[in-house]
This record gives C-alpha cells, sequence and structure tokens, in this order.
C-alpha cells in the first residue's frame, strides 16, 4: 500500500489504516477491507484533513463525512467484482477519459448486475434522490479502459468498435468483460472528489444483441453531417442530452474523417454550451420580451436555486455562492462567490466556474425557446455544506429546468423581485448584488430612469 502525501511525496506504509475499522459499522467488512488494501493506493491531497479527521470529529465541517458515504458503497460492490471477469448489464455507458490527451483511456460502463440498469446512467432521471443513491449509481459502474488516440480511434480496433456500438443502444446491453486485474484495487480518500466507480485494463469484450436507438444511429451512419448539425437534430428530436452526450463523446458524429473521441467531461459541457447557444440565437433572441420580473426556485441537495428573470433584452448570468466546507470551497471560513456572464452577443472566452455555467444556460434557454420570450436572466446557486462532495454539472441543469417547471412568482419591480429573493436565499442581498455584473446593472439603470423621470415632470 501507498500513502501519497502531497504532490512529490510518497511514503509505503506496509499496516493496515486503522480508521476504517472505526467508521465502518460491519467489523467483518471493515477487516476485509483493511485486508483488500494491502493492494490499495490511498492518496490524500495536500492540506487535507482527512487522516487527523478519521470520518468522525467532521473538521471539514460537513454535516457528514462524504469518504464515508463514499466507503460504504464500495464495500457493497467490491464482493461483487471480486475476480477478473465480469457480467452485467451496461446501462448502457461509456467513458473517456482526460489524462494524457491525445492518448486516453476510453471504455464500457459495466455494473456486476443484469437487467434494466438504465438508471444507472440517466441524470436527468436522478432529480430527488438521495445523494447515497447517485453514489450508489456511480460506483457500481466498472469501467474497463484501454489506451487510444483520439484522433485515431479505429486503430484501438475490436474494443473501441464495441464500445461504440454499446454507446449507440437505446436499452442496457448484455455485457462480458475480461480484465487484465482486479476491478477495485484502488480507494481514494478524498472528499472533494466525484464519485467514480472501479476500473481496469480491459482485455476483451463480448457483448449481447444491441438495439440501436435508431435516431442516434441515423446521425452515426450518416458520415456527410457535421457533428453540431447532429447533436441539434437529436435535441430537437427529443433525445436526452445526456444520450447526446454519450455519443459525442464516443466520436459516433461528425464528418467522417474529422471524427474522434471527446473526454466525458469535455463532451458534457460541448452539448450543453452549443445547445444553449444555437437556442439562444436562433430563438431566443428573435423572441419579445416579458413583460414582468419572474423568479423561480428549486433545491435539492442543499443547493438553493434562483432564477430571476428581467424584462430586458438577452444577456445571462451565473453566480455561485460556495459555503465554507463544500467541494469548491473547503478550507476558507468565508463564503465564497463567483460567477460570469455574457451580455446580447455571448461570451468568448470560456466561463470560470466552467461546465455548471453552460448547464444552466441550456435550462434556460430552452425553457424560453419554448415560451417563446427573451429575457436578462441571473441564475443564483447557494451551495450550502451539506452538499457534500460534488456529483457533477448534471445537477445544475436539472436543478434549474425543476425550478422552471414550477409555479413563478411575478413583480412589477425589480426591488419588489430582490424583496422576495431575499427572503429565499441566507446570504445578504447586498453581497448577490455587489458579486453580480447584470444585478447592479439592473439596480443602476432603474436609479437613472427614476432620475430621468423626475427631472422630466419639474
Amino acid at each position: 500500500m501507498q500513502l501519497h502525501l502531497g504532490k512529490g511525496f510518497v511514503k509505503k506504509v506496509k499496516k493496515r489504516v486503522p480508521w476504517i475499522e472505526h467508521i465502518v459499522s460491519d467489523a467483518r467488512a471493515a477487516l476485509d477491507l483493511n485486508y483488500s488494501l494491502e493492494e490499495t493506493r490511498i492518496r490524500v491531497p495536500t492540506k487535507s484533513l482527512c487522516i487527523a479527521c478519521r470520518g468522525a470529529r467532521m473538521l471539514c465541517r460537513k454535516p457528514r463525512c462524504p469518504i464515508v458515504v463514499k466507503l460504504y458503497s464500495y464495500l457493497k460492490t467490491k464482493p461483487l467484482i471480486d475476480a477478473t471477469e465480469l457480467e452485467g448489464s451496461s446501462p448502457p455507458g461509456v467513458f473517456v477519459g482526460r489524462i494524457g490527451y491525445p492518448y486516453v483511456f476510453a471504455g464500457p460502463l459495466i455494473p456486476p448486475i443484469r437487467g434494466d440498469t438504465s438508471l444507472f446512467d440517466m441524470p436527468e432521471q436522478w432529480l430527488d434522490r438521495k445523494i447515497d443513491e447517485i453514489v450508489d449509481f456511480r460506483l457500481k459502474l466498472v469501467r474497463g479502459k484501454f489506451r487510444v488516440n483520439v484522433k485515431k480511434a479505429e486503430a484501438a480496433g475490436k474494443l473501441m468498435d464495441q464500445s461504440r456500438e454499446l454507446a449507440l443502444s437505446a436499452v442496457p446491453v448484455d455485457a462480458e468483460a475480461k480484465f487484465g486485474k482486479k476491478p477495485g484495487k484502488n480507494f481514494i480518500i478524498d472528499g472533494e472528489l466525484q464519485p467514480f466507480g472501479p476500473s481496469a485494463q480491459l482485455k476483451e469484450l463480448t457483448t449481447g444483441n444491441i438495439k440501436f436507438d435508431h435516431k442516434i444511429e441515423k446521425a452515426y451512419r450518416d458520415t456527410d453531417l457535421k457533428a453540431l448539425d447532429a447533436v441539434l437534430d437529436l435535441y430537437k428530436d427529443n433525445v436526452p442530452v445526456s444520450r447526446i452526450q454519450r455519443a459525442f463523446s464516443i466520436g459516433a458524429f461528425g464528418i467522417e474523417k474529422q471524427r474522434r473521441l471527446v473526454p466525458t467531461r469535455w463532451s458534457i459541457t460541448a452539448v450543453d454550451s452549443n445547445i444553449s447557444r444555437i437556442l439562444r440565437d436562433k430563438a431566443v433572441k428573435r423572441s419579445p420580451v416579458i413583460n414582468e420580473y419572474r423568479v423561480y426556485e428549486s433545491d435539492y441537495l442543499d443547493n438553493r436555486f434562483v432564477v430571476l428573470m428581467m424584462p430586458s433584452a438577452w444577456s445571462y448570468e451565473a453566480v455561485e455562492a460556495w459555503y465554507p466546507g463544500t467541494s469548491w470551497n473547503p478550507s476558507s471560513p468565508n463564503i465564497a462567490i463567483c460567477g460570469d456572464w455574457e451580455g446580447y452577443e455571448g461570451r468568448t472566452t470560456y466561463a470560470e466556474i466552467g461546465g455548471c455555467y453552460y448547464a444552466a444556460r441550456l435550462a434556460v434557454t430552452e425553457f424560453l425557446s419554448r415560451e417563446k420570450r427573451q429575457a436578462s436572466v441571473v441564475v443564483l446557486r447557494e451551495a450550502h455544506p451539506g452538499y457534500i462532495l460534488p456529483v457533477g454539472v448534471w445537477q445544475v441543469r436539472e436543478n434549474v429546468r425543476s425550478a422552471l417547471r414550477r409555479d413563478v412568482k411575478k413583480f412589477e419591480t425589480i426591488k419588489e423581485s430582490l424583496d422576495h429573493i431575499s427572503k429565499r436565499l441566507d446570504i445578504k442581498l447586498n453581497n448577490w448584488v455587489d458579486s453580480s455584473r447584470l444585478l447592479e446593472n439592473e439596480l443602476h439603470q432603474e436609479r437613472l430612469t427614476k432620475f430621468l423621470s423626475r427631472s422630466h415632470t419639474r
């Protein structure tokens, strides 16, 4: 076993890690886990409190230890994958890594379960699921991996072809995988990482009959169709975004000679960004402006979202406030607020807050395009300590979608709408205004309008 203490320092530890026995109620399971750690690498991030805390003192200020949550899921999955061979039904799912780009690891996601496993890789259906369930979904998906050049996927041979076919399926696919070693030998002690299932080098893959999603298969067979056009056509044809992202990642779209794999994390943001950009430019900005101020709300996994729509030409902003102890603010004693915005013409640079910006923008633009309306939109997010570990940008997209499906509160003025928002969020209103370009502009515009109105009546 190796204990990684920050960058560039590795210490070999021969004895068991004792604190695991203290946090697992099943002593036999704890001992079994410690035994497996003889061949396990434990990574502890720089400045981590995990070893000092041992899952009991809650030094990270979270209400629950995220490592313990992942550990229990790991323990439930581990006995089912204690071999170099695995049988199960892929949701279907595939994963393309980004480390080492353009030479990356790719491969299928297979749980040690047969049957309808579609829920394991369908985040559109995860809203209102408990975080323990989401961690279970993630950790049950065993990733078979093989090395591939993203620009020369065909060189990876049969494993690449099988993984792509699996990704195009409309329903779960029975699969048998043979690995170079047993998966699940690594358990990372890091409360800030998203939950990911075990992985191992894939040597052989056998799949059952595949029922292709005919809409996606049609785009795949059309080697003269540009990737962006394929994405938009499928979205308009009501194919779930997660399925489009999966096929996009595995290189199923585009002009034949230009096709390439896209790391899963990048493909998610690329699809969100491109669909929302087209909806914004082709539908939202061509529609009439709303007539009132609107406020929508959603609360999930201790993330509170408020969406404010203002009667102005299109502009958009996403502002996030991370409480101490949350994933992106683990050590500071203060609330961290950050955001990005765009005016009528959009952005020319990548948003600093990353994929969350584009995930929320997709939810907003698809809502406005359905209504055939235009607005200036501010999405405010409070991430409270109950959000004990990041689960992916999907929860931002689905949270904002959920907010926009709920009853709306309408107001005549920006002051009335902000007064209402101040009662729904914990952070003081002036902190939001100080961090928001669009709110400051709107308040300035209102003050300017009132000043001109008073001057005109004199």
